[in-house]
């Protein structure tokens, strides 16, 4: 069963401004309803305002909350702030929060958004405004959930703001597999980055993923991994300069799951990124992604929490 968080503010209309387009979201979920796939879905909460201001900037913080984000944070962000958008962000952000507490109960579970790993401690950027990947992870931590998280980002795009967000933790370790010439052009510095050249196929990509993920799981020993299980690394996509089949996506995401699973890690994943003029042909991506990774938290069998 995929146990997957959505809430129907994760569709806010489209702002006037920008090119982000909000209706992937409707879409996945279309997608996992219609796939006769058995899946349970969650509603989360709002992230409270004090645990997203642990980790971001307080000013920021109020500036979205109150849909007064400068033009110049707007510009970075990708879109404007509108009050739709401050209520879509503050439940995406309690969505990855949710999922994070279902995995701890059922080995795997899914947010249908999120993975906003480009959002700084004063800023937003790249379509990201909070940060829910850092967020939960020192949530997790001061609830005495976790004591070591990993945080798995397969995007195509660098997870700059999850690692300049928890720089310097020894407590939260941040593995990044990206194109080396796609967004930012200014890395941050992950505890692990892993910058690929353009074109890279399904064998170059589990290469690079079988060297470096075993080996962190076992001496890092974290006791729970939060995955930005972004699509875009996808042949087909837009924003994406990598060349991963269907089958490579699925692949890719057995691999995180399986490795996780069999040293019984509960694993969150949020969407991440995914681009294209067609948009169902996307959320499909997105959709068996979650599906195939229920599947394999099923396969794997770990011990139950």
């Amino acid at each position: 069963m995929l146990h997957v968080v959505h809430h129907a503010d994760y569709m806010a209309p489209r702002p006037e401004r920008g090119t982000f387009k909000f209706d992937k979201y409707y879409l996945v979920m279309e997608a996992l309803r219609e796939s006769g796939a058995e899946i349970t879905e969650h509603a989360p909460k709002p992230m409270p305002r004090e645990w997203l201001e642990a980790v971001h900037c307080p000013t920021y913080v109020e500036q979205v909350f109150t849909a007064s984000v400068p033009r110049e944070k707007e510009r970075r962000i990708g879109f404007p702030v509108t009050p739709q958008i401050a209520s879509r962000v503050r439940h995406t952000n309690g969505g990855t929060w949710l999922a994070a507490q279902l995995a701890m109960q059922y080995g795997y579970a899914a947010n249908s958004a999120a993975g906003s790993h480009h959002a700084l401690h004063e800023t937003g950027a790249g379509y990201c405004v909070f940060n829910d990947l850092a967020v939960t992870s020192n949530r997790l931590i001061a609830e005495r959930d976790a004591s070591r998280i990993l945080i798995v980002d397969l995007d195509v795009h660098q997870g700059d703001g999850s690692a300049s967000l928890t720089a310097g933790r020894e407590d939260i370790f941040t593995l990044s597999l990206h194109a080396e010439k796609n967004f930012p052009v200014r890395k941050a510095r992950s505890n692990m980055d892993v910058a690929l050249p353009d074109g890279v196929d399904d064998d170059g990509y589990m290469e690079e993923l079988s060297r470096h993920l075993p080996d962190i799981l076992d001496q890092f020993a974290p006791d729970f991994v939060l995955y930005q299980a972004g699509v875009d690394p996808h042949i087909d996509d837009r924003l994406g300069r990598l060349s991963l089949s269907d089958e490579g996506l699925l692949a890719r995401d057995r691999y995180v799951i399986s490795q996780s699973r069999k040293r019984a890690i509960p694993v969150a994943s949020a969407l991440g990124g995914g681009y294209g003029e067609d948009q169902r042909a996307v959320a499909e991506r997105h959709a068996a992604s979650m599906l195939e990774m229920a599947e394999e938290n099923r396969r794997v069998r770990a011990p139950a929490f």
